[in-house]
């Protein structure tokens, strides 16, 4: 089986391609692309009218599998984080994960391994047991590794097996309980803050650990100008540091939680507009490696509670392309840089074969308008959850096509 997209705009933003023309698939694999690509006899030939044609996302943070809004979203792959019903500990419950994943209907879906047993940052996990089994990096997702011999021994063991840790970026103890950034806003409210600090201070530290220890870290999710700037600093001494962040701290500050609106209750929290324009012009000088979704879903139970009560967490699956195209209609970050941090760059980071429109490469594409103007509308998402902020906002961007593995996954309006 072949097919041919035609009329398409071509971007691969691991060779910096960008030039209209046609992209071809047989038997699940990407064979060219070019100005002038014929079609074997009997192939499928689907006209992009225009449209930009890439390779599929890589969401290197997700806390939920989503199987109908993944790839609606543009997201060919998942990366899911070990804070599950049975928490991703052990090589069992990966092996689980990945045979469940791969019936090919949906989006890709690869976990992340605890990085200490339980989350409880006392001891190190079986990193070997489930890297073997398919897990892609370790992460004790929201909660940071507060020891910081367990973190050095843990950098060094993953270096034996060339694993990826990857930290939550916050300092437990100043980050003290609180609820929002620590701020004007914060203290009008009356809820107890958390300063910026909280967050530099872990990736300072953790960054010398991997200098230490000659070994990478990653930092899941960054959110305020000193954690773009404690990254940018580890990164121009030569350590072995990345980063990401989500396209909501790109779009929001700690002023939309005016009214005590918890639905932009996040972890971490909505910082100030100097934040917000640190972390924009973070992803435009290649500061930040990857944009995430942080894709969580909650029912309105637990997010219409009083504000400290409330549980944190936004979905972001469906709203992560056009979010992340804003700062690029604002002229802010270029377009090649802002799907890089989408494709090739997660897919270096987590050694897969996908993010890339090689020759020889697994089909997973998407196929967007950049330009095509919509609103966000919960009651529209197919998310198993409805808790975003951005309900009624206007955007520009929106998914045609997705495929994994060669095979239409999610077709949307023409």
């Amino acid at each position: 089986m072949s097919t041919l997209f035609t009329n398409a705009r071509i971007i691969d933003p691991g060779s910096d391609y960008d030039q209209m023309g046609s992209l071809l698939v047989e038997d699940s694999y990407i064979t060219g692309y070019g100005t002038a690509l014929d079609a074997p006899a009997g192939s499928e030939i689907i006209d992009c009218d225009g449209r930009i044609i890439c390779p599929g996302f890589i969401d290197m943070r997700a806390h939920a599998v989503d199987p109908v809004a993944a790839p609606a979203g543009g997201i060919t792959t998942v990366i899911l984080q070990p804070d599950q019903n049975t928490m991703i500990d052990n090589d069992a419950v990966v092996e689980r994960i990945r045979r469940r994943a791969e019936d090919g209907n949906s989006s890709r879906v690869y976990p992340m391994g605890t990085a200490t047993l339980g989350m409880q940052g006392k001891q190190i996990a079986e990193i070997g047991q489930m890297q073997q089994s398919g897990a892609v990096a370790f992460t004790d997702c929201h909660k940071a590794v507060a020891d910081a011999q367990v973190m050095r021994r843990l950098l060094e063991y993953s270096g034996y097996f060339g694993a990826l840790i990857v930290q939550y970026a916050e300092e437990a103890n100043l980050a003290g309980g609180g609820v929002a950034h620590e701020g004007e806003t914060a203290t009008r409210l009356g809820l107890s803050g958390i300063p910026a600090a909280a967050e530099a201070i872990q990736i300072e530290r953790d960054s010398r650990l991997a200098d230490l220890t000659n070994s990478r870290i990653h930092f899941s999710i960054i959110s305020s100008r000193e954690g773009v700037e404690a990254v940018r600093a580890a990164k121009s001494r030569g350590a072995k540091v990345t980063c990401s962040t989500a396209p909501h701290y790109l779009m929001l500050n700690d002023n939309a939680l005016e009214g005590y609106r918890t639905f932009a209750k996040l972890m971490p929290p909505l910082r100030s507009e100097s934040d917000r324009l640190a972390l924009i012009a973070g992803v435009a000088d290649g500061t930040i490696d990857t944009l995430v979704s942080d894709h969580d879903p909650k029912s309105a139970d637990v997010k219409r509670l009083p504000f400290a009560q409330a549980a944190h967490g936004i979905v972001g699956f469906e709203t992560l392309l056009a979010l992340a195209l804003a700062p690029v209609h604002a002229n802010k970050v270029d377009l090649m840089t802002m799907l890089r941090t989408l494709t090739s760059a997660p897919a270096r980071l987590l050694g897969l074969p996908t993010g890339t429109l090689k020759e020889g490469a697994p089909a997973d594409l998407v196929v967007f308008d950049a330009d095509k103007p919509w609103r966000i509308d919960v009651d529209a998402l197919l998310s198993s959850a409805k808790n975003t902020p951005f309900d009624t906002l206007p955007v520009q961007g929106q998914v045609w096509r997705t495929l994994v593995n060669g095979r239409t996954v999610f077709e949307g309006s023409a």
